[in-house]
């Protein structure tokens, strides 16, 4: 580890006791929303300081087994010796371990990681079988979701012709979920015999995943009422009878940015509109977290968080049973009907790895 990095996690050692210190402070008790960010942050380096007092027992335990090992009165001692190299061995490598852990620390945390997330999906070239694609996409996040406990919500559909969807809009609640999902915005390629293929022809089609955060981190925006544009229409999703009666269905458009969006799946109109809006601030604090980090994402294999819907990051072969991630040399799995059930974990890590190496990689370079 170079000195530069050490110093840094030095800082962030010394940042957790003044965090405790202030955390004591009846002025910090006394002020609530100061007080909740000061413990979330303190509760942040926990892992930090245990790694830390790990690596000291560790760096501990290793001068003593190197003492033991050099010491005059044990040189004719082979029993000993020996104890003192395995014990050496075991301390190097947990040296290792714990210097990797230390590292991990010092990837910048994003505070949105613990928050949910709107997921839209959007069926793109190929026709029905891009939207049956779209369809087969949005079940398996819903599944995978569903695995690991959070909540799914439909905000908006629009079902194809032959099924799947043209497009669809889903919120996922449960702590994490942005975290884990976060490197799937993209283009997903699908290669496989539609259903409706009568000579058994292989068709290419695709759909397009974002990812958006539902927290906004440290970006507030404030939308102006002046700049929305509100249409009402009458819902096609589920409802029963109401939805045919009243235009309860919610359309707001951004006019300075364009961005549209829609809910249709509550029965009152104030609850789609409440839902619509806080996607829309979700949307457009996304649009300022990439015009800001516009840079270096662009540098980043993972494009994480940037919804570059354009990039082509996964193909998934179904005559072969294959998905392949563009992204990572070596991505394979040929476990492709699992995946598709929800069981996405390998990928997830995975990539979460190669983010993680990214980062570290970055660091590096700077403090070299």
């Amino acid at each position: 580890m170079t000195p530069t990095l050490r110093r840094k996690l030095q800082a962030l050692a010394e940042r957790r006791d003044e965090l405790e210190r202030l955390l004591a402070d009846p002025g910090t008790i006394a002020d609530n929303d100061r007080f909740r960010a000061f413990s979330r942050e303190f509760a942040q380096l926990g892992p930090l300081a245990i790694a830390l007092a790990a690596e000291a027992r560790a760096r501990g335990d290793l001068a003593a087994a190197e003492a033991m090992r050099d010491d005059p009165l044990l040189q004719n001692d082979k029993a000993m010796r020996e104890l003192a190299d395995d014990e050496i061995h075991a301390a190097t490598s947990r040296l290792d371990r714990l210097e990797a852990e230390l590292l991990a620390q010092l990837v910048p945390k994003d505070v949105r990681d613990e928050g949910g997330l709107y997921l839209e999906v959007r069926a793109g070239a190929g026709g029905d079988e891009a939207a049956i694609f779209a369809g087969d996409l949005l079940r398996m996040y819903a599944r995978y979701a569903e695995r690991q406990g959070w909540r799914v919500d439909i905000e908006s559909a629009n079902p194809g012709e032959h099924g799947g969807y043209k497009e669809a809009v889903a919120r996922i609640e449960g702590r994490g979920a942005f975290s884990r999902l976060k490197f799937e915005s993209g283009t997903h390629r699908v290669q496989r015999v539609p259903a409706t293929e009568s000579q058994g022809r292989i068709h290419t089609s695709a759909a397009t995943v974002a990812i958006i955060p539902e927290e906004t981190g440290d970006i507030d925006i404030e939308i102006n009422p002046a700049d929305l544009k509100v249409d009402t229409f009458r819902s096609s999703g589920a409802g029963g009878q109401h939805v045919n009666k009243t235009e309860s269905a919610i359309r707001i458009t951004h006019v300075p940015s364009g961005v549209v969006v829609e809910s249709q799946t509550e029965r009152s109109q104030h609850a789609n509109r409440d839902k619509a809006m806080k996607r829309l601030k979700a949307m457009l604090v996304e649009a300022e977290t990439e015009r800001r980090h516009a840079a270096q994402a662009a540098s980043r294999k993972l494009q994480v968080g940037s919804g570059d819907r354009s990039q082509r990051i996964r193909t998934y072969n179904f005559p072969q049973g294959r998905i392949t991630d563009h992204r990572v040399e070596g991505l394979t799995l040929y476990d492709l009907p699992n995946v598709m059930e929800g069981a996405l974990d390998a990928l997830v890590e995975r990539l979460a790895q190669e983010h993680q190496a990214d980062e570290l990689s970055r660091l590096t370079g700077e403090s070299a």
